[in-house]
């Protein structure tokens, strides 16, 4: 018999869009409204994957063996990881950071890969921003830069940015100027909206320039002479000094390449995203100016809030001195397993590690490793043990939170028999602590 559940909340992105109406037969999805290539895929893809039981080597097995097989690798490890966090929830998270602490290990989120940049220029300057419903009600002037909204949140216009009529913006998308801005080659293909909505304005600048093209916004802002400015930034500033509540919008066509496969050292990214919050501060002399994160995952923002609330950082954090230290360049994932500092890894999700380099790839591959995934995953690689697990929002209550954090409940729509990952490291912690000390 069919079930249909409204008001349901979709973490196929970060938006979280809290409006769906989704129609199940058992396990199997009959409809999906609105529509949303993104959320409904995300839907498809967790609740028709035939899901598998525990594997020990790519061999099934009970759970209890999968366990004991999990505990030993954890026993006999000196240092291991726990990494990823980013399509799970905060029951999850939770039980993924007390994990890391009683082994003395390394907690990692899927941000070291994609959005430390802006998590590092947030710590050193400061951040002025705001929900999405006052985006929604206030925002005349949006900004988007180093992002893609179509692709990768393809309701964001709809529901808060471009079309929606506000409070103070009867209009909806008439009373708003939107304006693009990005590498050149790029920016031109880049759409708000599924249904090909453009901006106002795109701006175009060399690869590579996004620093310098802050630096001058700055000085023109300033009321600094500037020689040889481009006119799309000539025709911008007014914009922004005459607009009654500006947002930027940024992505990690900013913090860094957007397109990169593989993590790389770019110890200028954060400048950038830095440049741009300084240049949001300085903007407030003149209007009310905001700016957001277009976070990649479901996820991220409450994998970030989550280990920032337990341990007072938001990622790359060791438990080895027996106190949290935080240090990006020495305990993110990608660089911990390039050089063959871990021992063991425990991946909560792994839907990044095609984006390893590959020297940590290598080393990956060459421990013992446990990874919960949600049912259907690709096997990304063979890991010593796995679990499939319950998927938050499909087959689990739980919170999480939206690209602005504000948190949002997660429902429990489909049965299942899988554990979700909280039961799993929950498990994993109490097996260790009866075996002994660790």
């Amino acid at each position: 018999m069919s079930e249909t559940w409204n008001h349901v909340a979709c973490p196929g992105c970060s938006c979280l869009c809290d409006d769906l109406s989704v129609q199940f037969d058992g396990d199997r999805l009959l409809s999906f409204e609105p529509a949303c290539p993104r959320g409904e895929q995300w839907f498809r893809s967790r609740c028709e994957s035939e899901p598998r039981g525990p594997q020990v080597a790519g061999v099934d097995v009970d759970y209890d063996s999968a366990l004991a097989v999990a505990v030993e690798i954890l026993r006999a490890a000196d240092y291991p990881l726990i990494y990823g966090l980013s399509q799970s929830a905060t029951p999850g998270q939770r039980a993924a950071i007390a994990l890391a602490d009683a082994l003395g290990g390394v907690v990692d989120t899927t941000a070291s890969l994609d959005h430390s940049a802006a998590i590092m220029a947030l710590q050193e300057v400061g951040e002025v921003t705001c929900t999405l419903g006052e985006i929604r009600n206030r925002a005349d002037l949006v900004i988007f830069w180093g992002c893609d909204p179509a692709s990768s949140h393809p309701r964001h216009a709809e529901r808060y940015s471009i079309h929606p009529r506000g409070r103070w913006l009867p209009g909806g998308r008439a009373d708003r100027t939107v304006v693009m801005i990005g590498t050149a080659g790029q920016v031109e293909q880049c759409r708000l909206d599924a249904e090909g909505t453009t901006p106002d304005i795109t701006i175009a600048i060399p690869p590579g320039q996004d620093f310098e093209t802050l630096s001058m916004l700055r000085r023109l802002i300033r009321g600094d002479q500037v020689a040889d400015v481009p006119a799309p930034l000539e025709q911008l500033v007014p914009l922004m000094k005459g607009c009654k509540y500006g947002v930027f919008f940024y992505g990690l066509g900013l913090g860094g390449d957007a397109d990169r496969e593989v993590a790389t050292t770019a110890p200028i990214d954060h400048v950038n995203v830095a440049a741009l919050l300084q240049l949001v501060a300085e903007l407030n002399r003149f209007a009310r100016f905001t700016a957001r994160r277009m976070g990649r995952h479901g996820e991220v923002s409450g994998a970030d809030n989550v280990v920032c609330w337990q341990t007072g950082y938001p990622f790359a954090v060791d438990f080895s001195c027996g106190y949290p230290r935080h240090n990006p360049s020495e305990f993110s994932a990608d660089g911990l397993l390039a050089r063959g500092d871990v021992d063991a890894v425990v991946l909560v999700g792994a839907e990044t590690i095609p984006r390893f380099s590959a020297a940590a790839r290598k080393h990956l591959e060459s421990i013992p490793t446990i990874l919960l995934d949600h049912p259907g995953s690709q096997s990304l690689f063979q890991p010593t043990v796995e679990f499939s697990t319950a998927v938050y929002g499909l087959h689990a209550a739980g919170t999480t939170f939206r690209m602005d954090n504000v948190p949002i409940a997660l429902r429990a729509m489909v049965p299942t028999k899988l554990p979700n990952d909280a039961d799993v490291l929950s498990d994993l912690m109490n097996a260790l602590a009866i075996e002994g000390p660790v």
